[in-house]
Parts: C-alpha cells; sequence; structure tokens
C-alpha cells in the first residue's frame, strides 16, 4: 500500500524539478520575434522578376538559423513557410512569447527605379510624406484581411495619418527602437558597404501592436535593377542576414550581456559589388536623430571582471519608463520604488530612472527589483559627469 504513494510522490518531484529547470532556461535566453513580411496571395512588392514575399521570408530564415546558433538566443518566427498572417497577428506571436525585440523585415520600391539604399523604421508619427508612404504600402496589406474594418477600427490603410487617433503605447519602446534600428542600419554600412537611408519613424501598425522594441527593415529597393538582383541572390541574402544578425547579437550584448559560451560574430567578407544607380532626389529626407555609436564590449571580460574596473564618477540608473506625461517622482505613482530621478527632451518625453550608485553589482540588483516590480522592459544606463554613456564605456 505505500509503494503507490511513493511512486506518485517520486513524479511529482520529478516533474516539478523539470518544469522549474525548463522554465528557468526559458527565462534566461534572450527572444527573438522575427516577422516575414507579406505571404501567400499577399505579394508585396514585385520588379523585375523579385517577389518580396519571397526575399523577406529568406532573409528571415537566415537571420534565424544564424542567431539560434547561439545558445542564450530562442527564435520565434510569425511564418516559416509561404502563408499570410494577419497584422495584427503577426505582433500577438511576439508577445504571446513575451520576446525581448520584434524585427520585421520587407523590401522597399519605387516608381523611380533609381532609387536605392536601406532604411530601417520605428513605430511613430512622423508626417514626412515619404515616411507615410512606406507606411501606407506596408499597411495596405490589411484590406486583404477578413473584417478588417471592424478589426482595425479607426484605421484607415489609405491615410497612416490616421494612427494618430489610435491610442499609442510607443514611447516607453521607443529609445531602444531606436538604439536597434541604428545598429541595423551600422551594421548595413560597415559589414555590406550598403547606402544607408537612416533610422526613420512612420506608423507601421505592425509595430503598432507590438509591446516591446520593435523595428521595421526595408532591406533595399526591388524596383532598383541593381539591388533588386542583390537581395534575390544567395550571397546579397546571406550577407543581408547576417549584418541583421550581427545588430541584433550587439544589442543583446549591450542591453542583456554576455551569457555563458557566447558565441562571437561572425565578421563578413570582404568582396567586391555592383554599385546600385543612384538617386539623388531620394535623399532629402527625415531621420530620427541617432544615438551616439556606442563601442562594443571587449571580448572575453565578464560581469564581474568589467564591474572592478568601473571608473570613479561614473554613475548607473535603471531606465524604467519614457512617456510624454510628466509625474510626480512619489513612490504610490512608480509601484513603491524609491529614489527615482527625471530628464526630458524639451518637454516631448519624459524618463524615469530608477537607483543611483557608482556600483555596477548594485545597479543590477537594482534592475532586477525594477523587473520585479513589473517595469519588464527596464535596462541599465550609465552617466559619467552628468553626460550619458553607454553601460560598455562605463565599466572600461
Amino acid at each position: 500500500m505505500l509503494k503507490l504513494p511513493k511512486i506518485k510522490y517520486l513524479l511529482l518531484i520529478i516533474s516539478f524539478a523539470a518544469a522549474f529547470s525548463s522554465y528557468g532556461q526559458s527565462g534566461t535566453k534572450f527572444k527573438v520575434a522575427l516577422d516575414a513580411g507579406h505571404g501567400a496571395h499577399d505579394f508585396g512588392a514585385t520588379y523585375h522578376g523579385h517577389i518580396e514575399k519571397n526575399i523577406a521570408l529568406a532573409v528571415v530564415l537566415k537571420v534565424g538559423k544564424i542567431l539560434e546558433k547561439n545558445p542564450n538566443i530562442e527564435v520565434v518566427y510569425t511564418r516559416k513557410t509561404d502563408v499570410f498572417i494577419d497584422l495584427v497577428e503577426r505582433a500577438n506571436i511576439a508577445n504571446r512569447a513575451d520576446a525581448n525585440i520584434f524585427v520585421s523585415i520587407h523590401c522597399n520600391a519605387n516608381k523611380n527605379t533609381a532609387a536605392d539604399g536601406c532604411e530601417t523604421y520605428v513605430m511613430g508619427l512622423n508626417k514626412n510624406a515619404s515616411n507615410l508612404a512606406v507606411a501606407k504600402s506596408e499597411n495596405a496589406v490589411i484590406t486583404l484581411e477578413k473584417d478588417y474594418k471592424q478589426k482595425y477600427e479607426g484605421f484607415d490603410p489609405n491615410n497612416p495619418g490616421s494612427m494618430i487617433g489610435v491610442t499609442l503605447m510607443q514611447e516607453e519602446y521607443l529609445e531602444n527602437s531606436i538604439a536597434l534600428a541604428s545598429k541595423i542600419q551600422d551594421r548595413f554600412v560597415s559589414d555590406n558597404e550598403r547606402k544607408s537611408r537612416g533610422v526613420k519613424q512612420a506608423p507601421f501598425m505592425v509595430l503598432h501592436k507590438a509591446y516591446m522594441p520593435r523595428v521595421l527593415i526595408e532591406m533595399g529597393f526591388i524596383s532598383n535593377q541593381a539591388e533588386g538582383a542583390f537581395l534575390d541572390s544567395e550571397d546579397g541574402q546571406q550577407e543581408t542576414a547576417q549584418a541583421i544578425a550581427n545588430a541584433i547579437i550587439s544589442y543583446k550584448k549591450e542591453y542583456f550581456g554576455n551569457g555563458a559560451n557566447e558565441p562571437g560574430e561572425e565578421k563578413p567578407s570582404k568582396k567586391v559589388k555592383e554599385t546600385p544607380v543612384k538617386d539623388t532626389s531620394a535623399d532629402k529626407e527625415d531621420i530620427v536623430i541617432k544615438p551616439e555609436v556606442k563601442p562594443e564590449p571587449r571580448e572575453g571580460s565578464s560581469d564581474s571582471e568589467q564591474a572592478k574596473q568601473t571608473a570613479s564618477g561614473t554613475i548607473f540608473k535603471v531606465q524604467i519608463a519614457a512617456v510624454a506625461k510628466k509625474i510626480e517622482t512619489t513612490p504610490s505613482n512608480f509601484k513603491g520604488l524609491s529614489n527615482i530621478s527625471v530628464t526630458t527632451d524639451n518637454g516631448t518625453l519624459y524618463k524615469y530612472m530608477y537607483g543611483n550608485t557608482s556600483d555596477y553589482e548594485t545597479a543590477k540588483r537594482n534592475l532586477e527589483e525594477a523587473k520585479a516590480k513589473g517595469y519588464s522592459g527596464a535596462y541599465l544606463i550609465a552617466f559619467r559627469d552628468g553626460k550619458k554613456i553607454s553601460i560598455q564605456e562605463a565599466l572600461k
């Protein structure tokens, strides 16, 4: 009679241990949601035999394959085959996975077939005509969805400016989205020797519904014969995927640190490429002001080693929110956290920070406390002599 309860008890312990182990492993991984634009009956842009949906999927699968070599990164795909996924469902896939970042990959096109270059967008309400035109093109897929008028009530895909009337939750992730977008653009230039059209803001529905740092990449113009041929080639897709993956890994290292057995980046091989036809008229567009270029962390240095090297006069804080509203810095307004400070950029965006310490280990404990209070998007920032610097610079 005693054997049955013992077996049940043993099975219960094994099940609990397995569940706890699984949770611990998944909880430590950096989750990347990769979204291949368009799919199935939604071809996206088509020029010179190049089809956007096919190129986007090919590059996404290559980016995912590179990232999956890193044991500390988990990749979530919105699609891995030629299927149609609603825009809101693409964002929901990332939300349900609790992804750390959302990266949507597309190809650009223009009636002016001389236009070329790559650009990366963050969610925003920029009224620049060319930015709105790109958003209008990508948002047009909504009309292919069933019951889209009810699903996206209040939003007109033919008028991206109508997004202004939709409740936004973009401010909390805007700064990190710009940081990720900037790294991607920098990699396109440094790794692929591509022309950068900059980091821009536009009202993309697929970004609007993703509650995390998120970007939409326009890898280049398939309407440009040379650039389209490059993007539709195996070498071009592999080079583009490697640049995007390197940018994601760099972002992870900066904001989430290095993990055990973290593989290094793959260095690009230099090769002569055809130069696409230049378009001088297509460059007169507003871009988001990019954050200063931040140095990469030194290879092989652990957090504890770096912490010992922290220079005097350096202060670490935890950024917990960046919103358009001014809030009194009392603990009751910040889930019981005290020692809250705030900075503002001309009164348009208020950045709220928790803690103030010169000790890196204390700063990391403050970060964990902020996350435990519900600020899942919190991250460490550093200042020296009142000027914001990168964490890597602070730890040198």
